[in-house]
């Protein structure tokens, strides 16, 4: 019985549950404080069941990438509040829920993997975003010295497959390559990033069914030699 149990337990937290996404979706819509507080057990029970299959995510993609296997949800879990001080959106929530996954912790400076749940707008993926100068500095030398085997890296069948190139965000890649580096650089086309991220889309169909854990396990495998040479730039 318990065994059964357990094995439950463990599918419950493989996938999301609709309810989550319900009141992510009505988050939107109702983004204000009366609202909110007036929801809280709803948006507790949805962070729960969040944290659960992240905690899950964790335990599985650790068999393939034990550096992270110390980490909890807690560590990896982003607030709902925004932070408005200088937004011209003054909504104080977030409608999405996201988890970067690092071995040193949310906030590391280096490459990891992220989870973001939105309903209509949910990806999984990763790499370096907007990181800063110094680390985007050694990133690039990375590139520059190492071009082929970063392009095997974004050239390879598990990585095409899943997420086809890196991901070109508005405002995240220079019209001209960066100073100290020559325009006719082999190099040139991604030394222009300033981000250096690839994200796969996930339909609110996949979303609660149980094949999202292996889902986003596979994805975070195609991804594994990108974020391993990204950090060994930022290391150097």
């Amino acid at each position: 019985m318990a065994l059964w149990l357990l094995k439950k337990s463990l599918n419950f937290m493989a996938m999301i549950q609709k309810a989550t996404l319900t009141f992510l979706e009505a988050l939107k819509y109702h983004n204000n404080k009366p609202w909110f507080d007036a929801h809280r057990k709803e948006y507790e029970a949805a962070r729960e069941d969040f944290a659960g299959f992240v905690d899950t995510l964790i335990a599985a993609f650790g068999k393939t990438e034990p550096s992270i296997l110390h980490l909890k949800a807690k560590d990896c879990l982003f607030r709902i509040n925004r932070d408005v001080r200088f937004s011209k959106n003054k909504e104080p929530y977030k409608s999405n829920f996201g988890a970067y996954i690092n071995a040193e912790g949310k906030k590391s400076v280096k490459a990891g993997y992220y989870f973001h749940l939105e309903p209509g707008a949910s990806f999984t993926g990763g790499g370096l975003w907007q990181p800063m100068s110094a680390e985007l500095a050694r990133v690039r030398q990375e590139i520059d010295y190492n071009l082929p085997e970063f392009e095997k890296i974004l050239g390879a069948k598990k990585f095409k497959d899943t997420y086809g190139s890196l991901a070109v965000e508005e405002g995240q890649v220079l019209s001209r390559v960066p100073k100290g580096y020559e325009p006719d650089n082999p190099a040139a086309t991604y030394l222009k990033y300033k981000s250096y991220t690839a994200l796969a889309n996930l339909p609110d169909t996949e979303l609660v069914a149980r094949s999202l854990l292996s889902t986003t396990v596979k994805a975070f495998q195609a991804l594994q030699p990108m974020i391993a040479f990204l950090n060994r730039g930022i290391d150097a």
